[in-house]
Parts: structure tokens; C-alpha cells; sequence
């Protein structure tokens, strides 16, 4: 399917479109777009021109300093809407967002999206909602970067990653890691050979494999559960939506 085509069905696999009904998903005027892997989908200083709701593949938004440096502030999967900062009033991006696995999606124009919000509906209150869960995932990963020891904090963010893929095999390397994670590699690479070693994952070339996700869980800190929870399941807290 191309960018140009309208969707014909309401199977998506985006949590919050899944939510949404015909009447709402036809004012979005959604176009399906490829997320290739390091897609640019935000930059700081740039103009939000678009939403963007995954439906497959992890895009991160980085916090990025005057050294080049970066670190993942949020990351994002088929629960997601990027750019849900210009309903509120944001013209241009305070930091970077890119895929860093390649997938597709859905994209909606920043005006449409803004009529739809305004009408404070469904489509209102679930943005709010995804906002809510992503705001406690950056409290969350700001207080496990401050308090958990690397391995924890590697088990969980390959359990996140794992999670928005669908899947335990995924290519990353372990410089990109270090970078999410706010690492030096030369940690990372300590921290995912203490991992290999108790035969909780296993890497070679750039590609990771969770080898036993319940022992990985238990091997990584509370974290992961509680931002797991809150992005499964923000569309339930106290409303009358459902799966």
C-alpha cells in the first residue's frame, strides 16, 4: 500500500486508531507510510507537520547535547502517537525522533489532528491518556537511570524494545544501546556479557535474541513492569474503553 491510499479497514494494530471510530478515522485523513529504519520523524527546531502512529517497528526520541551526544527520553511502538505534542500547542520539536526499527504506519496532518482534538472526544481523551503513560515512562527510565545498575536497566529496556517489536530476535548494535541506555559501549558490553553469560540472551553481530524472556524479566528491575503496564493499558485507566 502506498502513502496516498486510505484505509479500507478498521483492523490497525495502533492501540489508540484501534480505538477510534469510522467517523473519527476518516476526519484524521490518515495516509499509511513506511518508517524505514532511521527514518527522521522529528528534529529539534523543526515543524510538526504530521502525527505519526505506528502500527510496527521502535522509533526513540532522543535528547540530544552540544557534544552530539544523545539518550532516549521515550520510546515508541504500536501503542504510539508521535507528535502529540502539537495538539497542545507545540509548532517545532524540543528533541529528535527516529526509527530505530524500520516498520510502518499511519500519518495524519497536524491540522486535521488539532480539529479532532478540540472537539475534546474520544480522540481527545486518548491522546491524553498516551500522554499520560509516556510522561510516566520518562519519570520511570529517569529514576531506574538514577538507582538500578546497568544490567537491570539493559534487561529492561531489550523486554521494552522486545515488546514494541513483537518479537525476541531484533538487529541493534550495541553503540546505538550505549546511546539509549546514556552508557559508555565499553559498560554495555560488560553488562550484555554478564546477560550471554547467564544464558538470558544471546548477540553476534549486531543481532540480540532474548533466550528466555521470563528469566530476563526477573533478571531486570521493577521498572520495566511498571511502564509496560501503563503503555498496555492506558486507553483502560478509569474510562469505558476496552480491547
Amino acid at each position: 500500500m502506498h502513502e496516498d491510499e486510505h484505509p479500507t479497514s478498521p483492523g490497525f494494530q495502533n492501540t489508540l486508531l484501534r480505538h477510534l471510530d469510522a467517523a473519527v478515522i476518516e476526519r484524521l485523513h490518515l495516509r499509511r507510510v513506511t518508517l524505514d529504519l532511521g527514518r527522521e520523524i522529528e528534529y529539534p527546531g523543526k515543524t510538526i507537520d504530521h502525527l505519526f502512529f505506528i502500527e510496527k517497528g521502535i522509533g526513540s526520541m532522543t535528547a540530544t547535547f552540544s557534544d552530539g551526544s544523545q539518550v532516549e527520553v521515550s520510546m515508541f511502538g504500536y501503542e504510539s502517537v508521535i507528535g502529540v505534542s502539537a495538539l497542545m500547542g507545540t509548532k517545532r520539536s524540543l528533541n529528535r525522533a527516529y526509527m530505530q526499527l524500520g516498520g510502518h504506519g499511519w500519518i495524519s496532518p497536524v491540522e486535521a489532528a488539532k480539529k479532532e482534538f478540540q472537539l475534546c472526544a474520544d480522540f481527545h481523551d486518548l491522546a491524553l491518556r498516551y500522554v499520560q503513560a509516556q510522561l510516566i515512562q520518562a519519570m520511570q527510565s529517569a529514576g531506574c537511570n538514577a538507582k538500578h545498575e546497568i544490567s537491570q536497566r539493559l534487561a529492561r529496556w531489550l523486554l521494552l524494545c522486545a515488546d514494541r517489536a513483537h518479537t525476541y530476535t531484533f538487529s541493534m548494535s550495541q553503540e546505538v544501546i550505549a546511546d539509549m541506555l546514556g552508557s559508555a559501549r565499553s559498560t554495555v558490553s560488560v553488562a550484555a556479557a554478564i546477560l550471554k553469560h547467564e544464558e538470558l540472551i544471546d548477540y553476534n553481530r549486531g543481532v540480540i535474541e532474548i533466550l528466555r524472556p521470563k528469566s530476563l524479566e526477573r533478571r531486570a528491575c521493577e521498572c520495566y513492569r511498571v511502564v509496560k503496564n501503563h503503555l498496555d493499558n492506558y486507553t483502560e485507566f478509569d474510562t469505558g474503553f476496552a480491547d
